[in-house]
């Protein structure tokens, strides 16, 4: 089958999904993306730019027999000025994020008019997938809300249309080599996300002042990175405060150093309270590091997902108290090499995250919609 793959946004998660699926599926991918930044841009114009884009192919020769594309993209817009021939296509829109549960300062800085570019996306496309059913059901949820509030005329009823034609398919991520024997030394902490507030990042460093008060030894790196003019500046106060014990700090410039990172780390610890799937966390546990994560958003459903109900040990209450009163027994878990006693290891669990296992089920799926 051949495909054409329209990504308004090819970068960090959006390019690795795309690579990732594209690399390994067994159908003839054309793929159009553009660069990743000025996201609110990119929802405005990617319509326009990929009209043009595909319009040239056209005229080149290029056919194709079904249409992917992402939430970036403004389906129905792009449909409206494309070739008509693009529009009796099958087509699927995969939602990473969307911009109606996305978390703002404050409510009154939320443009709703990308929201109802996801929906009208949504509706526009035949099959839309999500990433998590915590993403899906937040988002029909809050939609319905909100077009509870129009004056007039609220379109409910297509709330219920999206619904029917959407499904959730995690993310894939990639596999890595089973672990050898530890080496020695303390207990390696890391905490790897984009650097905003939406992470949490402070309740980490709070969680990590009350280890070292409690004079628990352990080694620490911090990985991710993010925009340097809006960096929150607990992190360069963090860097200073724990100097002495950092093995990584920041933006890792190759995925080989992204990968050595999270397969060296004893404990994997997330603070978000924004999260659609997770990623980082997902590969650091693939990476065979033992997860630490609030119970919310999306995370126990992932890790019930892998692991089946044997997960209770993964979770802390959303508290920096909490946080650091299970860092602490872990700590210990890691020095006394008991840290997996109550669990199944890691890397097998998440084997049925990895894209060689959900590639070929994905391709079967497309030929049906």
């Amino acid at each position: 089958m051949r495909i054409l793959a329209l990504e308004p946004y090819y970068g960090g998660s959006h390019q690795a999904f795309l690579d990732g699926w594209v690399t390994r599926s067994r159908h003839s991918w054309t793929v159009l993306h553009l660069p990743p930044h000025s996201w609110k841009w990119r929802m405005r114009h990617s319509a326009l730019s990929f009209n043009g884009m595909v319009r040239s192919l056209i005229a080149g020769g290029g056919e194709w027999d079904f249409l992917f594309c992402t939430d970036m993209l403004g389906l129905a817009e792009f449909l409206g000025l494309a070739p008509r021939s693009l529009g009796e296509l099958p087509s699927m829109v995969y939602f990473h994020e969307n911009q109606l549960t996305y978390p703002v300062e404050e409510c009154k800085d939320r443009d709703y008019h990308f929201a109802f570019t996801n929906m009208t996306t949504a509706l526009a496309a035949n099959r839309a997938w999500f990433n998590s059913r915590f993403h899906m059901d937040s988002f029909l949820d809050e939609l319905r809300n909100l077009l509870g509030r129009m004056p007039d005329h609220q379109p409910l009823a297509d709330v219920e249309s999206i619904r029917a034609k959407s499904a959730v398919r995690h993310p894939g991520i990639e596999t890595f080599p089973n672990r050898g024997d530890r080496q020695p030394g303390p207990a390696r902490i890391l905490w790897a996300a984009r650097w905003e507030d939406e992470k949490g990042p402070a309740d980490f460093f709070s969680a990590l002042e009350v280890l070292e008060q409690n004079g628990i030894d352990f080694r620490l790196s911090v990985i991710g990175g993010g925009d340097a003019r809006n960096i929150p500046g607990v992190f360069e106060a963090a860097r200073l405060r724990f100097d002495g014990r950092i093995d990584h700090w920041g933006f890792q410039e190759s995925r080989d150093d992204y990968r050595a990172v999270l397969s060296r780390a004893d404990i994997a610890v997330s603070t978000a309270y924004h999260e659609f799937f997770g990623i980082g966390m997902a590969e650091a546990i693939a990476a065979g590091a033992f997860p630490l994560v609030p119970n919310r958003l999306a995370y126990p459903e992932v890790l019930k997902t892998a692991f089946g109900g044997d997960v209770d040990g993964f979770f802390y209450d959303g508290t920096a108290n909490d946080l650091a009163e299970n860092l602490t027994t872990l700590v210990k878990r890691v020095d006394d090499g008991s840290l997996w006693k109550e669990v199944s290891s890691s890397q097998s669990a998440m084997d049925r995250f990895s894209w060689d296992a959900i590639v070929p089920e994905w391709d079967n799926e497309l030929e049906l919609i």
